[in-house]
């Protein structure tokens, strides 16, 4: 009979969770704020190229919040990591980290990119004023999980906060950013 218990693969799967997001990294590094705007720089251009509809949301955002680069890995416990800019017209203003932790039935790892376009006034101070953002459920996605065409209605065109997910690279289904906090860095 086996001596492994559900308490030592809970143990395991989150020793091996922080293993994986370690060797993962972000790509980013610690190497400061040119290194991020560069990776900004490039991730709108990629966004911009593969889906022409976000320069349309760009022209009526009021700031964008991009994360070139997110890393989640999970093994019944799981986390995500990530840093970007926030960017009002064409200049950077803030730094932001990006962190989820959650528990539940998940195995793998996946890479991605994404970028929250505040398209009120309202909307982009409150999430500057904020000590620690929380994006929700209530987010409206603009491009699925799976890379199809920019679908922007008239209800996502009304709504604060547009989300758009893109780049996803990994072993795990699906990019949510939901529970995800973001909190402003100085890198």
């Amino acid at each position: 009979m086996s001596s492994f218990s559900r308490r030592k693969f809970m143990t395991l799967g989150a020793v091996a969770s922080t293993a994986a997001l370690a060797a993962c990294g972000n790509g980013v590094g610690s190497q400061g704020a040119e290194t991020i705007d560069a990776r900004v720089d490039a991730t709108l251009n990629h966004m911009y190229r593969e889906y022409p509809g976000t320069v349309d949301l760009r022209n009526k955002a009021a700031g964008m919040l991009v994360m070139p680069l997110v890393t989640e890995a999970g093994f019944g416990i799981g986390g995500g990591y990530g840093r970007g800019a926030l960017r009002v017209g064409d200049t950077t203003v803030d730094y932001y980290s990006a962190a989820k932790a959650n528990v539940g039935l998940q195995f793998g790892a996946q890479q991605y990119a994404h970028v929250l376009f505040f398209m009120t006034q309202d909307a982009l101070m409150s999430f500057r004023r904020s000590n620690g953002f929380a994006a929700g459920a209530d987010l409206e996605y603009a491009v699925s999980d799976v890379g199809e065409t920019l679908r922007a209605e008239t209800t996502t065109s009304l709504a604060p906060i547009i989300a758009v997910v893109f780049a996803q690279a990994g072993l795990r289904v699906g990019a949510t950013l939901e529970g995800t906090k973001y909190t402003r860095i100085i890198p």
